[in-house]
Order: structure tokens, then sequence, then C-alpha cells
């Protein structure tokens, strides 16, 4: 591992509420069966990082087809179409790395080319997923460098936020409307968020995302 983060750093890129315009990228790498992993950090430059990241990877190694290779991405934002692009053609080229992807935020979620690069990802066998409780710890730990006696540090808001944003994933790989609305009010400097469900996000939503963020109450059982 070359660098940890400020705890700062990663406190502005990660908390869902902040809409921070860069992105950054913290990243897992293990080889074949060896328990090892080689970690280390990166941030957009004049291209996006995930461009980076595929462009450092294919220069500096020369990949055996006959070792896998499994890679971990945390992202402050998920990938924009384009660089979904680019993500599934790294993979195709090497088949012998699988990729799982980690995202704190929609990145211009309303925007139809960016749902369907997601669900491109997705659909190719590559897994996407919102940021949890449980990936917040393992960042904190394996990629910052927190103080003495603060290990459990993250994440310090309500998992709703997390949960608004796996309702909205989970709209782009159903194909739905989006559901998750974020405005600004550049006059006094907020950032609101606001859910606004149609019929077939209730018919067709696991129930246990609808359950997480309010939309609908949990069955009651009389005795």
């Amino acid at each position: 591992f070359r660098r940890r983060i400020k705890p700062w750093e990663f406190e502005i890129f990660f908390d869902p509420r902040q809409l921070r315009k860069e992105t950054c990228l913290l990243y897992e790498i293990k080889w074949g069966t060896s328990h090892k992993v080689w970690r280390n950090s990166g941030q957009n430059t004049t291209k996006h990082v995930e461009v980076n990241f595929i462009e450092k990877f294919t220069s500096e190694r020369k990949l055996c087809p006959s070792i896998s290779c499994s890679i971990t991405w945390f992202l402050s934002w998920s990938p924009c179409w384009e660089c979904s692009k680019a993500i599934r053609e790294f993979l195709r080229q090497h088949p012998n790395v699988t990729l799982v992807i980690y995202v704190a935020r929609l990145f211009h979620h309303m925007d139809q080319r960016n749902r369907q690069g997601l669900k491109d990802l997705i659909l190719s066998g590559i897994t996407v997923q919102i940021m949890r409780v449980s990936e917040y710890h393992h960042c904190w730990r394996n990629f910052v460098s927190y103080s003495p006696g603060e290990e459990t540090y993250w994440p310090r808001y309500p998992p709703l936020w997390m949960m608004m944003y796996a309702l909205e994933l989970h709209c782009i790989i159903l194909s739905l409307p989006p559901c998750l609305k974020i405005s600004r009010r550049c006059q006094h400097q907020l950032t609101l968020f606001s859910l606004t469900p149609q019929k077939c996000h209730y018919q067709m939503i696991p129930p246990y995302i609808l359950l997480a963020t309010g939309l609908i109450e949990p069955p009651m059982t009389w005795r």
C-alpha cells in the first residue's frame, strides 16, 4: 500500500450527502489463490479515475491468462456511461479478471446514458452495489490514516442515505423511471433529496428496500 488517505478526504469524498465534483477510487487487487491484498487509491486527473486505473493497470503489468485476478473498487461516484463502456471493454480483453464495484453515490443518475451504462455493466456480469455500513467500515480501517481509537468512526449518518441510492440503483436495473430526485437551492447552499415512487416502483422493487426507506410499513402481526 502506497498511501492512506486523510480522514477529511474520506469524509468529503464518500459522504453520500455531499455532492463533491471529483471522484475518489479506493481499490484492492488479489492475484490467484494468494491471500495478499494490494491496496491503493486514485482520483480524477484530465481523465476519469476509472480510465486512469485501467490504463495504469494494463501498462504496468503483463497479465497472464492462467492466473486469475480479483479487483474490488470503492468509488465515491458511480461510473459514467463512457467509463462503463471502457470497463466492459477492459474485462472483455482480460477474461481472467473479475471486478466488483461499490459506489457511494450515483453519478447524474437522471441521464439515460448513465443509467444504461450501469445496467450494461450489471448485465455483463459485473457486480455493482451501493456501499453499505460494512463497506464503509472496511474502507475506513484499510484505506484511511485514522487516529488511534477511531477504528469504528464511520459511517456517521443514518443508513437511509445508502438505501435511497440502493432504491434508485434497483430502478436502473429494472428499467424503471427514476424515483430519487436531487436538487440544490443555491441561495442557501442546500442539497435536497426526495423520493417520488410511482406504482411500478411499489410493484417491482424488493420489499426490504422499500421498508428501509420508509415507503411502506412492515406488516402487523395480530395475536
